[in-house]
């Protein structure tokens, strides 16, 4: 996702009145910002920071979601919606059989080993951002059965 894309549709809400999807969209290129600045990165931001920064900003607020009061579905509604809008904007991540075949492939020789630390190292430094790390870790678990 490049950070231009976020802006122009910021943009858009913006001139379609709708503030809850600019306000989320605006809190997106924030966050992206603030990163490329504390990485030293602020003039020419990659995609791929970009997109770690979106994952981060679903997975806080897919928490805000699950720790939201029963009581409060006023909250929850306001969660779920900021949510549905980074979901937008997230990179697609790999099924739990997308993930169990990539790692048979390229990982054959540590999966071998059977030990589950040895093999977590090397699949989650090549598989940062592609696949969510709960279920990485329930096909290397499953691997080493």
């Amino acid at each position: 996702m490049e950070l231009e894309k976020l802006r122009s549709d910021m943009v858009a809400a913006m001139k379609a009145k709708d503030k809850p999807r600019k306000e989320a969209i605006s809190t997106l290129v924030s966050a992206v910002k603030k990163v490329a600045i504390d990485e030293g990165c602020r003039e020419d931001i990659p995609a791929e920071l970009v997109d770690r920064v979106i994952l981060k900003e679903l997975k806080t607020a897919k928490e805000q979601i699950e720790t939201c009061p029963e009581s409060r579905e006023d909250l929850r509604a306001e969660y779920q919606f900021r949510y549905d809008i980074i979901d937008e904007y997230a990179p697609q991540q790999m099924s739990a059989e997308e993930v169990k075949a990539y790692i048979q492939e390229k990982f054959a020789d540590v999966v071998a080993t059977g030990n589950k630390g040895m093999i977590m190292k090397s699949v989650m430094a090549d598989m940062k951002g592609k696949a969510d790390g709960k279920v990485i870790n329930q096909v290397v678990a499953e691997l080493c059965k």
